[in-house]
């Protein structure tokens, strides 16, 4: 078989990174003019741009009006650490782990909170855990959208409505590109550095009124930090959700989001931005229909990301190296996509199987992604003709 010929066109945006993520289209420093620069966040126009995204945050996502939102420390994972440490422990928790991140949230409660009561359900990278052995009487925590393997949860569908414990949804590289079911989550986390490409640092943090009942009636037996602490005398600081952050936050990210936020919003909010996602991935997926030396790390299409996109080489040539050898392969074909300009920061997650990641949010044009698939399999045959001289 001949070797492709190496593609004239290409992505006229490189930037394909799982986070931070690309910039939304026509971005430009231009966008930042009206931040709030050299003024206290806690002055009349920093809170009102505090306050500013949390409404824009809650009308592009849908959140019910009875729902806290608030700007917090530390991107996604301080607001997920916020919610474990401030809630976790008024019953046994069922933790889910089927990647790194949901992975490292199951260290922080058996090997940092240690908590006595906590069961661990883990899935291999690629599936996802079977929801019929969680009992929701218990506290959950889980991933919505696994970053690192690919996988979502389909539905809210296994959550019931009637549970006793509180479901903890670190939702980072969903929201904005899934449907979240509101009704089924009582904290919802995510860092606007994903699907709408803002600047880093900032996490966002969803409070369901069971959620807020927890903090005002519980009390962890542990101590905790300034950052996490949201209630004071048993009563929850409503300043929080009103744009009074616990830490000062960049107004610079500030209007960034808020920038984002607007483009949400001008092309069609939700619906839009979760179209654009599944149209990216729509490319991918007949791309991968047609080229058998690809394979989804995620097989099975109900639990496959919109957003995160894994992918494997399923070329037995290269499939039935050893794990270092895999690794090496693809280390090398994203090496050759970088040099080239035409794909930035597509490896594999570290911890997850030899592969690409290819970032499929709602800022990444689908002409970029058409543009880079034939490139793929250029770069992939022409390692693959290395390999072959190798041995």
């Amino acid at each position: 078989m001949a070797h492709t010929a190496k593609p004239d066109l290409r992505p006229a945006n490189p930037r394909f990174s799982s986070g931070p993520c690309a910039k939304r289209p026509g971005w430009s420093l231009d966008a930042l003019n009206d931040a709030a620069l050299g003024r206290s966040h806690r002055a009349k126009v920093g809170k009102s741009k505090l306050q500013q995204a949390i409404d824009e945050t809650r009308e592009v996502l849908g959140v019910p009006d009875d729902y806290r939102i608030g700007i917090v420390p530390a991107s996604d994972t301080g607001a997920v650490e916020m919610a474990m440490w401030s809630l976790l422990g008024a019953r046994g928790v069922d933790m889910l782990a089927w990647e790194s991140f949901g992975a490292g949230w199951v260290t922080d409660t058996v090997k940092q909170l240690k908590l006595d009561d906590a069961r661990v359900f883990e899935a291999p990278y690629g599936k996802i855990v079977d929801f019929a052995e969680v009992d929701f009487d218990r506290d959950v925590v889980f991933t919505w959208n696994g970053t690192t393997s690919g996988v979502r949860v389909p539905n809210g569908d296994a959550i019931p409505a009637s549970r006793e414990g509180l479901t903890i949804c670190d939702a980072t590289s969903a929201a904005f590109a899934q449907d979240l079911p509101y009704d089924k989550l009582d904290v919802v986390t995510f860092s606007w550095q994903k699907v709408l490409g803002g600047e880093a640092a900032h996490g966002v943090l969803i409070l369901s009124p069971r959620a807020v009942e927890r903090l005002e009636s519980y009390k962890p037996a542990w101590p905790l930090p300034k950052i996490f602490r949201m209630t004071k005398g048993g009563k929850l600081i409503e300043g929080i959700f009103k744009g009074e952050t616990i830490n000062t936050p960049s107004m610079l990210c500030v209007e960034d989001y808020l920038d984002a936020l607007g483009w949400a919003k001008s092309i069609g909010g939700l619906p839009a931005l979760k179209a654009r996602a599944d149209a990216n991935l729509a490319v991918i997926e007949s791309f991968v229909d047609t080229h058998p030396f690809l394979a989804f790390l995620a097989a099975d299409t109900a639990t496959r990301s919109n957003t995160s996109v894994c992918l494997t080489f399923a070329d037995p040539a290269v499939a039935n190296l050893s794990d270092d050898a895999q690794n090496a392969f693809s280390k090398a074909v994203v090496s050759l996509l970088e040099k080239e300009g035409v794909a930035l920061d597509i490896g594999a997650y570290r911890d997850a199987p030899a592969g690409l990641r290819i970032w499929c949010g709602a800022t990444v044009e689908t002409s970029d992604v058409l543009a880079l698939m034939p490139w793929i399999e250029w770069a992939f045959e022409t390692q693959k003709a290395e390999l072959a001289k190798a041995a």
